[in-house]
């Protein structure tokens, strides 16, 4: 939607989270607006705002900023200045349909990916023209696993606030955590954690208190906030850290990736709007999943083959492989929440992940494993 400015201009929603020498960028670029206009609004020399510019513009060669900037230049400013006063409502559609995320949902998805750019050898790749990126890193065995999915303009947006950078950008583009967005992540981990010990007041991280409140809304809304750890690694990685006397790791590297596989349909399935919130059905004997028809695709088949594992799983196993491998709950609080002695869980959690791994590597058998 657009509204005319006082000078009959047209005026553009922007999200809260975009960096001020961005808004300064767009505003001169896009708004047609003066550097030295700029410059007096924002209270600084003409020549700060000249180099903001030029530092934006430079980066436009990595194709996630650019994307970005593309995204953003469809908007315009509320008002005359609003570049340099953050005066920006949260963006709710542009165009056909694309999106590019308010503060909440950045904050949100930030952390997830963010957390999984820190383990060791983890890139995150993104192709030309694809609505999605993939988080991978390397494994023992010399190859790669894929550890998280995340929307195209949440991975352009990181890039523009300069979270993940690309030394070498193509035709698939690799994106390493930056320094400033392992800060990120500490900021935004810090925040989720006091907002849970009921703490309201806003932190250090977000641009302005009306940032941080939607952030903290959105995590009230999320059902499965308070069961998420807290940790920049999932309960199976540090698991799989973890040796006997004899080097022998706990976790074999096969029984990672088959909680990482059962996490990524999880998430996958989340993307269809029609999905369950309750994943628990499915650890019983419940109603079956359609059969027949047209092979289901995408979010549906993420959703049946989750519900599959899960199945075969059972309770018990499948209770500690969805709190520890899809809401990253830790294992002292599966062992309360079960009832379980303490320190039991690892153990039983181990046991789960090799019966997962056993029905992938059945399904994988029987022509089952393919993406769809």
């Amino acid at each position: 939607m657009t509204i005319c400015d006082e000078k009959g201009g047209t005026a553009m929603y922007l999200p809260a989270w975009v960096p001020e020498d961005a808004k300064h960028y767009l505003a001169h670029t896009e708004g047609g607006e003066a550097i030295r206009k700029l410059a007096r609004m924002a209270g600084c020399h003409a020549s700060t705002v000249l180099r903001q510019v030029r530092r934006i513009e430079t980066l436009r060669d990595d194709p996630l900023v650019d994307g970005a900037l593309r995204r953003l230049g469809e908007l315009r400013p509320v008002s005359a200045g609003a570049a340099s006063k953050k005066e920006y409502k949260p963006m709710k559609e542009i165009r056909s349909g694309a999106v590019t995320p308010d503060a909440a949902v950045l904050a949100r998805e930030s952390r997830r990916v963010l957390r999984r750019l820190c383990e060791a050898g983890a890139v995150l790749a993104v192709a030309a023209e694809m609505d999605k990126a993939v988080v991978v890193r390397d494994t023992e065995g010399g190859g790669s696993a894929r550890t998280a999915v995340v929307d195209a303009p949440v991975a352009q947006a990181m890039a523009l606030k300069g979270w993940i950078a690309c030394n070498a950008p193509g035709r698939i583009s690799r994106y390493r955590i930056t320094s400033a967005g392992r800060g990120a992540l500490n900021r935004l981990m810090a925040e989720q954690e006091t907002r849970l010990r009921g703490f309201a007041e806003a932190q250090a991280g977000f641009s302005n208190a009306a940032e941080a409140e939607a952030a903290m809304d959105a995590a009230d809304a999320d059902p499965q906030t308070r069961r998420r750890s807290m940790l920049t690694e999932s309960p199976v990685v540090l698991l799989s850290r973890r040796r006997d006397r004899n080097g022998v790791p706990f976790l074999s590297d096969d029984l990672v990736r088959a909680g990482d596989r059962l996490r990524e349909d999880f998430e996958l399935a989340q993307l269809d709007p029609r999905a369950a919130q309750d994943w628990s059905q499915f650890l019983g004997a419940g109603p079956d999943l359609p059969v027949g028809g047209e092979r289901p695709r995408g979010p549906d088949a993420a959703r049946a083959r989750f519900a599959a594992a899960l199945r075969d799983l059972g309770p018990g196993l499948g209770d500690v492989a969805l709190q520890c491998c899809c809401h990253l709950e830790g294992l002292e609080a599966t062992e309360k929440r079960m009832g379980w002695a303490a320190r039991s869980g690892k153990v039983v959690l181990r046991i789960a992940l090799q019966r997962l791994r056993r029905h992938y590597e059945t399904t994988d058998a029987q022509g089952g494993g393919l993406i769809g």
